[in-house]
């Protein structure tokens, strides 16, 4: 019987793989090594054993290093070969640590994360083989490591570690992830987001610190990941149940055969390869000459490529070579009757009753909401203030402006706020409407000014203006050219001075990430260029942050070391990825068929995986649902007896959740795009017209209240 219930597909390789001439001796010392480690005895003293000597060598893990990095020094592979050693043995391991209750996971976790001490702080003894042999290699790397890298290095380490409990608390759940969650868990739990510290550890040179944490060099760096992590699926074919490889993913979420489900892991394997070459083509020297790096400089980045190059190619070849991945007499797949596979969920039969929703080229999932929207009593006075602001800064009607009187009062912009904050003073709910107005004001200019033209130069020349409206010290502001400028200046001056000044520092850096944020989004649409779903989903958390500035502005908020503490971090995250998910499954036709946008999550799922409409929408939705799941489980887990402050943070975020969901389904924004003032963009700009959708616009199909749950 084959190793694989499926025909392996033919691979995409950037460069030809190269093998260290060092392999050799790499392996004879790793065994030793391991040996002295404890890691080839039961872990911790009991339980079954991880691995014997046999298995130990069958994986070859020396061969691994010698193909990821052809040019290391002997010295250099055998830390190489001892990492990968340590991550294989720990993913081997998990299983059991997973078997554990969460605190005693997250304790297990945490007493690992104690060898990655900050500075010179000192370390503990070690306890376990995992442990031990994390203490032998952290020194050995990080010595002499210049201070940037090593901070980077330690984050993506603990960053590894913490990606774990995500997989362990999915495990628990019983819950299969959908293609998008998987990939999302895969960059945190997999080892290759990680391995590019080791791949500029090798290369001794410095990236240049003005790009490292840029937007281009994320999107460099999860492609190479999300492609490693993809090919490693294809050889690792595991039994069917087991969340961690993506044919099995895509198996059963999709409904499709193993052969199928391969096929289109290569294809997104290939795609991300594209994704990688055309980001170090494109988007990186753009950046580094916005930058002002040397040659020398440049150069770095590009030696930093090639070595990724190079490391993509020899994963692929040491998989080729290693007994570790391949499990001879895996059950062979099975093909369920009737149409499969991607693109194919429209031919399968409709639920029961189940009918097409007007205003939407799609059936609109029901959302799992489990909290209850309330509604402010002050809504009514804080819409007829928000009506008077918008008119007298010039967003509706006069020259200029972004909306018609009739297009504003049927938003009802300010009604998303009492939904959101229903316990707002009415002076509180009025700024917080009013700075919510100011966000969707910003985010059409982008679309009426800049989107429209193209005019990417013209949309950076103005968000470059931005900061003169928010002057920290109170001083005098410039005059304003458009009604984008005077709505920051105005509610800069109505907001600043009731913040203590670390406070107004952090609202300004919220408008210009959320600017920053719109910026990026142009950039694509003049590019015509979709998003990966995973990195457009992380960055419009900041192109949608009108749920962090009301954080600010209504100072509902944490000490400094709660704010920063990994599961709050993780809390806000779900949110905000629930509040932005829910506006693109409303959004679309709009987004899509009006303004001719490339950035938003169901077109952007339906081109990563190149499926259907409604099966993209149908993810999108399990994302949603996914999210409200984590949140509960942080709650429930993590933040239990966490005191009054923390009570009223989460109900805080529940009510956003919420109230933004009875929102979007309750008001007409998204479901008249006719009658917006932004200008349609000509339909052969932008995104292709396969993958819109080719039904009426909504103001020919007649309208009727969508399918909700939410209780209002």
């Amino acid at each position: 019987m084959t190793a694989y219930p499926y025909e392996l597909p033919t691979l995409c390789q950037p460069v030809p793989a190269r093998l260290n001439p060092h392999v050799s001796s790499a392996d004879e010392r790793s065994r030793s090594w391991a040996r002295e480690m404890g890691l080839l005895d039961r872990s911790d003293r009991q339980g079954p054993r991880i691995w014997d000597e046999p298995a130990f060598a069958s994986m070859r893990i020396a061969l691994l290093a010698a193909y990821r990095h052809p040019d290391a020094s002997p010295a250099e592979l055998d830390l190489l070969t001892g990492w990968y050693v340590w991550t294989s043995w720990l993913d081997d391991h998990f299983p059991q640590v997973c078997a554990r209750p969460r605190r005693e996971a997250k304790a297990y976790l945490d007493g690992l994360a104690g060898f990655i001490p900050e500075g010179s702080a000192p370390v503990p003894s070690p306890a376990n083989p995992g442990e031990r042999a994390l203490a032998d290699l952290w020194p050995r790397t990080v010595t002499g490591m210049p201070p940037g890298r090593r901070r980077r290095f330690a984050a993506a380490t603990r960053a590894l570690l913490q990606g774990r409990l995500r997989e362990r608390d999915l495990l628990a759940d019983g819950r299969a992830p959908n293609p998008i969650e998987y990939v999302g868990l895969r960059r945190a739990s997999g080892s290759a987001s990680w391995s590019a510290g080791l791949v500029e550890h090798v290369l001794a040179d410095e990236l240049p610190g003005e790009i490292v944490g840029t937007r281009p060099f994320r999107v460099l760096r999860d492609a190479f990941a999300d492609a490693v992590h993809l090919c490693d699926d294809l050889y690792s074919y595991r039994r069917e149940g087991g969340p961690g490889n993506g044919v099995a993913m895509l198996e059963r979420f999709l409904g499709c055969d193993p052969q199928t489900a391969a096929d289109r892991v290569n294809d997104l394997r290939t795609a991300r390869l594209r994704q990688l070459e055309a980001t170090a083509a494109a988007d990186l020297p753009e950046l580094m000459a916005e930058q002002g790096l040397d040659p020398e400089q440049r150069a770095r980045v590009v030696r930093f490529v090639r070595a990724l190059r190079e490391f993509e190619s020899g994963s692929r070849e040491w998989h080729e070579r290693s007994g570790r991945e391949v499990r001879p007499g895996a059950p062979a797949g099975r093909r369920p009757g009737g149409p499969t596979g991607l693109g194919t969920s429209a031919a399968l039969p409709r639920p029961p009753g189940a009918a097409a929703t007007p205003g939407y080229p799609f059936l609109l999932p029901d959302f799992h909401m489990p909290w209850t929207v309330r509604l402010n009593p002050h809504h009514a006075a804080a819409h007829r203030a928000s009506r008077a602001w918008a008119g007298e800064m010039g967003m509706i009607g006069a020259p200029g402006g972004l909306w018609s009187g009739g297009r504003f009062e049927a938003m009802e912009l300010a009604k998303w706020c009492a939904m959101t904050n229903p316990g707002a003073s009415a002076e509180l709910l009025e700024l917080t409407a009013l700075w919510f107005i100011w966000v969707l004001a910003l985010g059409d200019h982008f679309v009426a000014e800049h989107h429209a033209r193209g005019d990417l130069a013209a949309a950076r020349l103005f968000a470059g203006r931005l900061p003169r409206f928010m002057p920290l010290d109170g001083g005098v502001t410039p005059a304003p050219a458009n009604c984008v400028e005077r709505g920051l200046a105005d509610l800069w001056a109505r907001t600043a001075p009731r913040l203590p000044r670390e406070r107004r520092s952090g609202l300004r850096d919220e408008v210009l990430t959320c600017c920053a944020g719109n910026l990026w989004e142009l950039a694509n649409s003049v590019r015509r260029r979709v998003p990966d779903p995973i990195h457009y989903i992380e960055t419009a958390r900041e192109a949608k942050g009108s749920d962090r500035l009301a954080l600010l502005i209504q100072r509902l908020g944490l000490p400094g070391e709660l704010l920063d503490d990994e599961s709050v971090r993780e809390l806000r995250h779900a949110c905000a990825d629930h509040l932005g998910l829910v506006n693109d499954i409303v959004s679309y036709r709009l987004e899509t068929e009006v303004e001719r946008q490339p950035n938003n999550g169901v077109l952007t799922v339906c081109r990563f995986l190149e499926c259907d409409l409604q099966t993209a929408v149908d993810i999108v939705n399990d994302q949603l649902t996914a999210c409200v799941r984590k949140f509960q489980r942080i709650v429930r887990d993590d933040l239990a007896g966490g005191g009054a402050g923390v009570a009223a943070y989460v109900e805080g975020l529940q009510n956003w959740m919420c109230g933004n969901v009875a929102w979007h389904l309750g008001n007409r924004r998204y479901l008249e795009p006719g009658a917006a003032v932004v200008p349609r963009v000509p339909r052969n700009a932008g995104i292709s017209a396969g993958l819109v959708s080719a039904a009426p616009a909504p103001s020919d199909q007649g309208m009727q209240a969508p399918r909700q749950r939410v209780s209002t």
